[in-house]
């Protein structure tokens, strides 16, 4: 068996780590604007998991666990009003854990024979770093990240941390 099947396990295993990571975030994350950035952030991490599984599938390897738990997030305390610098912390970590990732993975892709997978790679890598640089604009404080409200719409309210309440 070659190299190639064990690096895409360890690639998938840091990647799960830091999608588990923005899951967390995402639920101390009550800032409305700041969490559709989470919820885009981890979709897209989703789907680049999905194409690293199928690779490591195609190889007969079973997918990994995520390497390593990051640090959970710890939770703001926030007012009535959610104000945008609450979340910084959170959001400026999260930033930083991306850039260790394509940091730690960037020369171990381009030395990667197997084209199909070193483009597959660098696409997420690509990506992870567009990621790191919403959660930089979010982290400034920075609320139309993804699109400007229309109007001038008040920003009012925030998200829940868990979806359904009973």
């Amino acid at each position: 068996m070659s190299d190639l099947h064990p690096l895409l396990g360890e690639f998938a295993a840091d990647r799960l780590g830091l999608l588990e990571r923005h899951e967390a975030s995402a639920r101390l994350v009550g800032h409305y604007d700041f969490n559709n950035v989470y919820q885009y952030v981890i979709n897209r991490e989703e789907t680049q998991l999905s194409w690293v599984q199928s690779a490591i599938a195609e190889g007969g390897v079973e997918p990994p666990r995520a390497a390593s738990a990051l640090p959970a997030p710890v939770a703001p305390r926030t007012d009535r009003k959610v104000q945008p610098g609450a979340f910084r912390e959170i959001i400026e970590d999260d930033a930083r854990f991306l850039e260790a990732f394509v940091g730690k993975w960037r020369p171990r892709v381009e030395a990667l024979a197997n084209a199909r997978h070193r483009l597959m790679l660098n696409v997420v890598l690509g990506e992870s770093q567009e990621h790191g640089r919403l959660f930089e604009q979010a982290a400034a404080g920075f609320e139309d990240v993804l699109g400007r409200r229309t109007a001038q719409a008040e920003r009012v309210g925030g998200v829940l941390p868990t979806r359904w309440q009973e």
